[in-house]
C-alpha cells in the first residue's frame, strides 16, 4: 500500500521538525503509460530515507540522487524520464511512457 499524501507531507515535516534537509519529488507530467498519475510525490531526507512513489524502480533510484544535490544547493530541478530517453533502459522506464518530475527542497 502506498502511502497517503497527508503521510508524507507529515514525515517531510517530522523530518524538518528534526533539522534534516528534505527535498519533495511531484510527478508534475505523464505521457502514455505512467506507472504513477500526477500528483505522485515522494519524500527524501538527506540521510536517503524516503516516503511515497513517483514511479519505482530506478528512476526512484536516480530521483533520490538529484534529490540529494537539491538539498545540498537549494535549486529546484525538473528531471525527464522517458522511453526515447537514452537513459530509459538504465533507469527502467521502458513501459513506452514518459514522466516529469519536479524537486524541490522544502524549507
Amino acid at each position: 500500500m502506498l502511502a497517503s499524501d497527508d503521510d508524507i507531507l507529515a514525515r517531510a515535516e517530522d523530518w524538518r521538525k528534526a533539522g534534516k534537509g528534505v527535498a519533495i519529488a511531484t510527478v508534475i507530467e505523464t505521457w502514455g503509460s505512467a506507472p504513477r498519475p500526477v500528483g505522485s510525490h515522494l519524500v527524501i531526507d538527506g540521510d536517503g530515507n524516503f516516503l511515497g512513489s513517483v514511479s519505482g524502480g530506478c528512476v526512484e533510484g536516480d530521483v533520490i540522487t538529484q534529490a540529494f544535490d537539491v538539498i545540498e544547493d537549494g535549486k529546484p530541478r525538473t528531471i525527464e524520464f522517458g522511453v526515447a530517453d537514452e537513459t530509459a533502459w538504465r533507469v527502467g522506464l521502458s513501459c513506452g511512457g514518459r514522466i516529469r518530475v519536479y524537486v524541490e527542497k522544502v524549507n
